[in-house]
């Protein structure tokens, strides 16, 4: 059994769609990134590959590469579930937290727990998506980007 953490953060800005979990959510602002900027699938890439000892995000998708721009980060963690498994490991469990002045996310929390588990092949009750507020501190308290973290167990 081995354990990875995953952290991503994302500045909000104009004219691109908010996507958590592969939820697209009403606000009138979206991440701004390379990909669809999804920081909480984003930080469960990272969790099920560190975990595993194969790096990274940036290592298997990297931002400066045309075939991801725009992309679907539910597709990137599929794909970075194979890469898994083709290592020899399995996910076992994931928990994550997504850290937002606004939206409010607990009615979107399931749906972004059933699609995270549907990429990674496991039952919905093996992947945890809570939510908090930063109660105003800071940048994230400004409003000015949404960031996540999770925790992976994988098994080989």
């Amino acid at each position: 059994m081995r354990i990875g953490i995953g952290y991503d953060l994302h500045p909000l800005r104009d004219g691109r769609a908010l996507i958590l979990g592969g939820v697209r959510i009403d606000h009138p602002k979206g991440l701004d990134g390379h990909s669809d900027a999804d920081v909480l699938t984003h930080a469960v890439v990272d969790a099920i590959l560190g975990a595993s000892g194969l790096g990274d995000i940036g290592a298997h998708f990297p931002p400066d590469d045309a075939r991801f721009k725009g992309a679907s980060s539910l597709a990137l963690l599929g794909e970075a579930s194979r890469i898994v498994a083709n290592a020899g490991y399995r996910v076992v469990n994931v928990d994550s937290t997504v850290v937002a002045q606004a939206p409010r996310l607990q009615p979107h929390l399931a749906e972004m727990a059933r699609n995270i588990a549907h990429a990674l092949g496991l039952e919905q009750d093996a992947v945890s998506v809570k939510a908090t507020s930063p109660e105003g501190i800071g940048s994230l308290g400004a409003g000015e980007g949404i960031a996540a973290q999770a925790v992976a167990l994988v098994e080989q």
